[in-house]
């Protein structure tokens, strides 16, 4: 059964009146759980944590090429998010915005940042109900937060 609420830190951003295409987040999956995000429907992984996170999985690409989805990594620092960083992530999202999307990180603290960003500035989702998903999740420290200051304000 796919019961990807199992999963670390899971969760389901899907809006049904707008797109028929699935986005969900979370923290690492396991090896077997890449397998229920695929019978889930999901076409594209995009992994924001590092490749030597404690808790990664060093042949995500090749498992998840052996499952036919297509894999995006953008290794995102921890200590030091950027701009950079964030637009490859848009550039991402928007090529592939005809598909169901899996983003993922570490801890999903990475991701519900990026998501949290990109859903306000380009899906134009309230940045209420954009922070209701991000809090669900964590409270940025310190960094994140000034990163996303930065990114909504253009400063």
């Amino acid at each position: 059964m796919n019961n990807l609420i199992d999963i670390y830190n899971f969760l389901d951003l899907s809006d049904s009146t707008n797109t028929p295409h699935r986005l969900a987040t979370s923290g690492q999956p396991t090896i077997e759980q890449f397998s229920q995000i695929q019978a889930a429907g999901y076409q594209v992984v995009i992994n924001l944590a590092l490749l030597d996170s404690g808790n990664a999985v060093p042949a995500e690409r090749a498992i998840l090429a052996d499952l036919g989805l297509t894999y995006i990594h953008i290794p995102v620092l921890w200590e030091n998010p950027t701009g950079a960083d964030f637009e490859l992530f848009r550039q991402t999202m928007q090529q592939y915005s005809d598909r169901s999307i899996y983003v993922h990180c570490a801890a999903n603290k990475r991701v519900s940042a990026f998501v949290y960003l990109y859903r306000c500035i380009y899906k134009n989702i309230s940045v209420a109900t954009a922070l209701a998903d991000l809090e669900k999740i964590w409270t940025p420290n310190p960094i994140w937060q000034k990163f996303m200051d930065e990114i909504l304000t253009g400063k």
